[in-house]
C-alpha cells in the first residue's frame, strides 16, 4: 500500500465539473492498493499517516500532527502509483490491486478516518475521472510504502 501525502493550505476534486470533496488546511493523500495488501496493513499506514508531526509548530519546526492542527485530509484513490517504468515508455500497471480489493480497502481507510480518528475526511470518487486541484504548503510531500515500512 502506498500513501503520497501532501500538505495543502486547500485541496478539492470534481467529477463531471462538480465538486464532490473539499477540505482546507490538511492532507491530501493519494492511496495506491495492490493485491497483498490486507485491513491490517491499512491500519498501520493509516496510524504512521495520522501520527506523523509535519505540521509546523510556534517556533517554526515540523512537531504537530495532523489531530493538533484540527486538519482534515482529502482522499483520492489512486493506482497509478504503482506504475512500473522500468521497461519502454508505456507505463505497466500490473502491480496495482484488482479494483474490487482496491475498492473494498479505499472505502475502509476512509471509513477509519471518519469514525476511528475522527478526522474531518473527504473523498474522490473511486475509478472515476477526476480533477484534482490544491494548493501545497510548503510544499511538503511524503511518500509512505508499506513494503519500505515494513508492514
Amino acid at each position: 500500500m502506498k500513501f503520497l501525502i501532501q500538505v495543502v493550505k486547500k485541496a478539492s476534486v470534481d467529477v463531471d465539473n462538480k465538486t464532490i470533496g473539499k477540505i482546507d488546511r490538511g492532507f491530501l493523500i493519494f492511496v495506491g492498493v495492490c493485491d497483498s495488501d490486507t485491513t491490517e496493513i491499512a491500519d498501520k499506514m493509516i496510524k504512521k499517516c495520522v501520527n506523523l508531526r509535519i505540521f509546523e509548530d510556534e517556533n517554526g519546526k515540523t512537531n504537530l500532527s495532523i489531530g493538533d492542527i484540527t486538519g482534515s485530509m482529502l482522499v483520492i484513490s489512486q493506482f497509478t502509483l504503482y506504475a512500473d517504468c522500468r521497461k519502454g515508455n508505456r507505463p505497466s500497471f500490473i502491480k496495482a490491486g484488482d479494483p474490487e480489493h482496491a475498492n473494498r480497502l479505499y472505502e475502509y481507510i476512509l471509513s477509519e478516518l471518519k469514525h476511528t480518528y475522527n478526522i474531518n475526511t473527504q473523498s474522490g470518487s473511486f475509478g472515476a475521472d477526476m480533477q484534482v486541484s490544491l494548493i501545497n504548503d510548503g510544499p511538503f510531500t511524503v511518500m509512505l510504502d508499506s513494503a519500505e515500512l515494513g508492514f
